[in-house]
């Protein structure tokens, strides 16, 4: 049976504005109006809608979505799959993050300091401190590495959990992207670099674009 949007914006947790604006872009059209032009939904039509939900909570963009969906190659099980490991993935950075703020709400709460060790543990692996010699010899002399370096030491464990779910997350959409076969100079891919370029003045220095594109270079 048919639903009209107030029933399809009650169900799906939406508002009846977010539908009228997803079919006025073409991302999820009712299948069906009524003599007096109201929209009704169908089976399809909500199935759309859901897969539409599942990429927002991932942060897909609205226009990535629909080429996503409007993809001839586009199966609905692939998607599912993916969107679970990836809501897996996002699961478990979520829950590190929260234990690591327990951490810290409790070192506060004891008046104790965190270790060097127990700070930058969360990069898995990875230990900046590694590079720490070399950064310092390339760039030392820089103002971007002085405003880094003053930024960071203030940093706690559940601060380094954030900037490396956010750095991850930008990182795989980027892979996504990439692994479509979208060019690096479109709209989806330019405001992902975007975004970390403010990644990067949000948590370390002063990034402008011309700045940025050096750091691209050097990955």
């Amino acid at each position: 049976m048919a639903l009209k949007v107030s029933e399809v914006a009650k169900i799906a947790g939406v508002t009846v504005r977010t539908l009228h604006h997803y079919d006025e872009i073409g991302l999820v059209r009712p299948s069906e109006r009524t003599s007096a032009g109201y929209r009704l939904y169908g089976d399809r039509d909500l199935e759309r809608l859901q897969q539409v939900l599942f990429f927002r909570e991932l942060d897909f963009p609205l226009e990535e979505i629909e080429r996503i969906l409007n993809d001839p190659a586009f199966d609905v099980g692939s998607a599912l799959g993916t969107q679970r490991r990836l809501l897996s993935q996002r699961a478990v950075r979520i829950n590190a993050l929260i234990a690591a703020v327990d951490k810290a709400i409790d070192a506060i709460e004891k008046g104790t300091t965190m270790t060097n060790e127990e700070r930058f543990e969360v990069f898995g692996d990875f230990d900046p401190q590694t590079y720490e010699a070399e950064v310092e010899q390339r760039w030392g002399d820089t103002d971007a590495y002085k405003e880094s370096a003053q930024r960071t030491k203030r940093y706690t464990k559940a601060d380094w959990v954030k900037i490396k779910a956010e750095g991850g997350d930008l990182f795989l959409a980027l892979a996504r992207l990439d692994e479509a076969g979208v060019a690096a100079s479109s709209v989806e891919a330019m405001d992902l670099a975007e975004r970390h370029r403010q990644h990067i003045e949000r948590w370390f220095y002063t990034c402008p674009h011309a700045l940025h594109r050096a750091v691209g270079d050097g990955y």
